[in-house]
């Protein structure tokens, strides 16, 4: 995926469209990340322990790869995949070239 844990995202389409946040988590399997601060949701949920929340909880939901973007320098970039000459797969932007990984 060229999305990874951390990166700095902006929403592309849906209700939080123009939203950025830090990506939380990345889930490859279901093509899903989720993203801090968007995509909320509310979960009804059941006290299971004296510590434990209860009661109606907002929460942040995954939300698929594909509405959110990569940002570098305040605007959404398109990321690739190439080869450096030492052997290792590293991103990079589509527009300027520039290496995303160190």
């Amino acid at each position: 995926m060229k999305i990874k844990k951390n990166d700095q995202v902006v929403v592309l389409s849906g209700a939080d469209k123009g939203k950025t946040g830090k990506v939380l988590g990345v889930y490859p399997k279901t093509q899903r990340v989720l993203v801090e601060g968007v995509n909320f949701i509310k979960k009804h949920q059941r006290q299971t322990s004296a510590n434990a929340p209860s009661g109606i909880i907002e929460k942040e939901a995954a939300m698929h790869i594909s509405n959110v973007a990569l940002i570098q320098d305040g605007k959404p970039v398109k990321v690739g995949y190439k080869y450096l000459d030492d052997g290792r797969k590293v991103r990079f932007i589509k527009t300027s070239g520039e290496i995303i990984d160190r």
